[in-house]
């Protein structure tokens, strides 16, 4: 078959083989049943919220679930503790982090500027969907890793792909997408290499549903277990800091 493909590139005109392609496709080209997804505003603004779990909410459970035991000792979330609280069995006090003071915070700093974080204060940091909205990106993986004691785990998730963040123009916006290379090469060069893990969650049908705002409730079991390397929606990364604390 692929002496076939190769003898069909080089010796049929380009056009000949789009035109057998299209009457080959299947559904027939024309006539695909879009139903409710033909319309050019999502479904929902609210990325699923307002009609049960958001997917890629489901996507990061999952992967919070399967690492749990990583969660122990000291640690620390972002904006609140709501996944240590569900996932960390193990964890003896919860710290939450935020930028500026106000609210629940009991560490406030900027993850970028590595004075504001506290060095090697805790066992577990829990990162989700946060480090888009972070222009210095690699500033901010390398205030992850100063934040962790030798043997401490940041479980972080980063989105693949999603409907842009509202923000003010004056505040902070949403400024990246990830891929599996772009996420191994960043946390990679920060943590080492033999010191990340890296898991993808999500295929084309999970993809679509999340860009329309539709809910985890709304799609199989089935469904959303496929993982796709090709259309992720989330990448989760674990990443550990050697016991002797270097890469």
């Amino acid at each position: 078959m692929r002496i076939l493909r190769t003898l069909a590139r080089r010796f049929v005109p380009k056009a000949a083989r789009q035109a057998v392609g299209r009457y080959l496709a299947y559904p027939p080209v024309g006539s695909v049943d879009f139903g409710d997804l033909r319309q050019v505003r999502p479904i929902s603004k609210a990325w699923g919220y307002d009609r049960g779990k958001p997917i890629d909410r489901h996507y990061i459970e999952t992967f919070l679930e399967a690492y749990a035991d990583d969660m122990r000792g000291r640690a620390l979330e972002v904006k609140d503790d709501q996944y240590l609280r569900r996932y960390g069995r193990r964890v003896e006090r919860r710290d939450i982090l935020q930028p500026v003071p106000g609210g629940a915070a009991t560490v406030v700093a900027d993850l970028t500027r590595a004075e504001q974080v506290p060095e090697a204060a805790f066992d577990t940091f829990v990162c989700t969907q946060v480090l888009h909205f972070v222009a210095d990106l690699e500033a901010a993986i390398a205030g992850c890793r100063r934040l962790l004691r030798p043997g401490g785990v940041l479980l972080a998730t980063v989105p693949c792909l999603a409907r842009v963040e509202d923000a003010p123009e004056d505040s902070s916006g949403d400024y990246w997408r990830f891929t599996l290379p772009s996420t191994r090469r960043l946390f990679g060069g920060v943590f080492g290499d033999q010191n990340v893990q890296i898991e993808q969650y999500g295929n084309v049908l999970a993809a679509i549903a999340f860009l329309h705002g539709l809910a985890a409730e709304e799609l199989s079991a089935g469904e959303l277990a496929v993982n796709d390397p090709a259309f992720p929606v989330i990448v989760g990364i674990r990443a550990r800091v050697a016991e002797g604390g270097t890469p």
